[in-house]
């Protein structure tokens, strides 16, 4: 068994005996804002969760009404930010949740995949230096800050070798990032951030490659079933004519990353970069006690970086829903139904615009008008599966 994708825990491969319990949302921040797509969504994937596990769907999280819903299986709006916040809710093993629990804040985000600048810069309580001390040859170049101070020497340190990304850690979807090629420009990007929330949650200084194709790895556990996945994403413009994510084109197996290796016969890159996401995931297990996911995604890029090297590294971590789960979803649901199935290919979407064309045998998860992002269809397809295609 792959327990490096399985957050350390054991899984047993007997079917959990289900009591009649409850599958519900909850918001991590009820006051924050929160997208119209991502919360009909999060829904559309809980209420299929239920119907999966035989339990009803009981909507959001109402913690004064928690004793009528046991046992509880949560569908969280993010990554649960603290084990003692895990167990207030009930949380205590990756069979709890769709999703994962981390023991600090800053794990959930980009800001883990770094060092500091030096053993004297800011970092916020819980930083780990060994992390980055077991995964350098798992991601790209670059420095985690949490000071401007710090910022301006890491992008300067990097620039010498070539171009750099500027990227807030807690922005999802391509969003929050820049590219600048010379310290003039980097101390502009750096002053247009506000100093408070780098020093809150850090900001990442990382090199650039160009033309990067990015690549999904992951593995999704609920109940007895274990579906393991790689794949490449795709970009779109938004309503805004911004790049943005635009969804994946995914290879899905019953089973562990063994399983999945075993079975589709991915190229050399992609094998890298699998070995890469494990490495990274492994990392997370053994630096950051208390940590534990059923849902697990990895983003891996692979480009041509700083004097023409080729190169290759995860660039940030996914525990909670996120924009592969319409294909996992399918892919759970299948392997549930038909214990024969052991791999498929399934796609995913994320079009923007009133006239998005959707094809008729789609699985649609949302579609509307966002009143941030305005018109939005997601939906998944799934697609024949060819083994000679990766």
């Amino acid at each position: 068994m792959d327990t490096l994708f399985s957050s350390g825990v054991a899984v047993v491969d007997t079917v959990l005996k289900n009591t009649g319990g409850s599958v519900v949302v909850w918001s991590a921040d009820p006051e924050a804002y929160s997208s119209d797509h991502e919360r009909a969504t999060r829904s559309n994937f809980a209420q299929r969760l239920a119907a999966l596990k035989q339990f009803r769907f009981a909507g959001e999280y109402d913690a004064s009404r928690a004793h009528e819903y046991t046992p509880l299986y949560f569908v969280p709006s993010d990554t649960v930010s603290s084990t003692q916040l895990a167990r207030s809710l009930g949380i205590s093993t990756l069979h709890d949740l769709f999703g994962g629990v981390v023991p600090y804040p800053f794990v959930a985000t980009k800001a883990i995949t770094h060092p500091l600048v030096g053993r004297a810069a800011a970092c916020p309580e819980g930083w780990s230096q060994a992390f980055a001390a077991s995964v350098p040859d798992a991601v790209l170049d670059g420095y985690t800050a949490f000071s401007l101070e710090d910022a301006r020497w890491a992008g300067r340190q990097l620039l010498e070798n070539g171009p750099v990304r500027v990227k807030a850690v807690c922005a999802t979807g391509g969003r929050g990032q820049s590219t600048v090629t010379d310290a003039e420009a980097l101390d502009r990007c750096l002053a247009d951030m506000d100093e408070s929330v780098i020093a809150a949650n850090g900001v990442v200084i990382e090199e650039n490659l160009e033309n990067p194709e990015t690549y999904s790895v992951g593995q999704v556990i609920v109940d007895h079933l274990i579906v393991s996945y790689y794949g490449r994403q795709r970009m779109t413009q938004d309503n805004d004519g911004q790049s943005v994510y635009g969804g994946s084109d995914l290879t899905l197996v019953r089973g562990n990353f063994d399983a999945l290796l075993a079975t589709t016969s991915p190229p050399p890159a992609l094998c890298l970069a699998i070995e890469q996401a494990r490495r990274y995931n492994k990392a997370v297990i053994d630096c950051f006690p208390g940590f534990f996911a059923s849902r697990v995604n990895y983003d891996v890029a692979q480009g041509v970086g700083a004097g023409g090297t080729w190169r290759s590294g995860v660039l940030e971590q996914s525990w909670r829903v996120g924009g592969a789960t319409g294909a996992e979803m399918i892919a759970i649901e299948s392997f549930w139904r038909d214990p024969a199935l052991d791999r498929i290919r399934v796609s995913c979407f994320e079009a923007y615009g009133a006239a998005a064309e959707i094809p008729a045998d789609a699985q649609v998860h949302y579609r509307g008008i966002d009143r941030k992002t305005g018109h939005l269809t997601k939906y998944a397809l799934q697609k024949p599966y060819d083994s000679d295609t990766t």
